[in-house]
């Protein structure tokens, strides 16, 4: 039996949907009665409860083989993971797949990177077997620049000449369920790219070829677009972790492709035109 945390969010979702689709057995933890329906819909087992609560984390653990930890980034995240490794140690859990940062190395400075690696060091020093998964760029951050799109032909971010290889969140979940369904993968970290590398001008050029409208990027001074996503992201440390990690990105810290999804998976990853196409109906209307 497989354990699911973040199984309600776009990767963890993702991850459950191709499991379903494999026949694959899982329980997931989550925290809303309200997302019940979702996950036994697709056959899962249903626990409801937080990883912040070790009781509940004790009884999630029973009878399960693999866990995969994601977890939303947050002051407390390394503490939240600990516990649950804590926890599947004790419970006899054999693996456990990790959903880090494709920052996340031994040298990182940033805060978001630097828990995930300092995750990943808990985990490698556990004992358990584990296999790490450490995704670029996720095609989905677009979506919050819809409104723009649509309104003004324009979207807004401070990432300058920064370049990533960009992958949908979907094909993210294909590799994690593939982890998880299959042994082989014990002692390997996966970096998942997209098919190409992108700057955020190639970006606007990709949704203006698709929408069939010319659609422009505008290079925000990381100053003033901190001022505006304050007004969504209220902690302060969030805040400044996300702001942190996007100046990496403007400074070319992502700037890489891999072929790992297509030796995994056996077919390209989703190009960012076909994640416009299928996601058109935001941007048009």
């Amino acid at each position: 039996m497989i354990l699911l945390t973040g199984a309600t969010g776009k990767t963890g979702s993702a991850t459950a949907i191709e499991l379903s689709n494999l026949k694959v057995p899982f329980r997931a933890l989550i925290r809303s009665e309200e997302k019940r329906s979702e996950i036994e819909a697709l056959g899962g087992e249903v626990i409801i409860g937080s990883a912040e609560d070790k009781e509940i984390i004790d009884q999630a653990m029973i009878g399960i083989e693999k866990l995969l930890i994601i977890l939303p980034n947050c002051e407390n995240q390394l503490e939240m993971e600990m516990q649950l490794v804590d926890s599947a140690k004790a419970e006899g859990v054999q693996q456990i797949v990790y959903m880090s940062s494709v920052e996340a190395d031994e040298e990182c400075t940033s805060p978001i990177p630097k828990l995930h690696w300092d995750t990943e060091v808990y985990i490698k020093n556990s004992g358990m077997q584990w296999t790490m998964i450490k995704p670029n760029f996720y095609m989905q951050n677009f979506v919050g620049s819809a409104k723009t799109i649509v309104e003004q032909n324009k979207f807004f971010l401070p990432m300058g000449e920064g370049k990533t290889g960009m992958i949908d969140t979907r094909d993210v979940g294909k590799v994690i369920a593939k982890v998880l369904a299959e042994e082989g993968h014990e002692g390997q970290s996966y970096q998942i790219t997209g098919p190409e590398i992108l700057s955020f001008y190639d970006v606007a050029e990709k949704f203006s070829s698709v929408l069939k409208k010319e659609v422009l990027y505008v290079d925000m001074p990381m100053d003033a677009y901190k001022n505006i996503l304050s007004q969504f992201l209220t902690n302060q440390w969030h805040l400044d972790s996300v702001i942190d990690l996007f100046g990496g990105i403007a400074e070319g810290g992502i700037e890489y492709k891999t072929d790992t999804f297509e030796e995994l998976i056996g077919t390209p990853p989703r190009s960012l035109e076909d994640f416009i196409e299928e996601h058109k109906n935001l941007y048009t209307s």
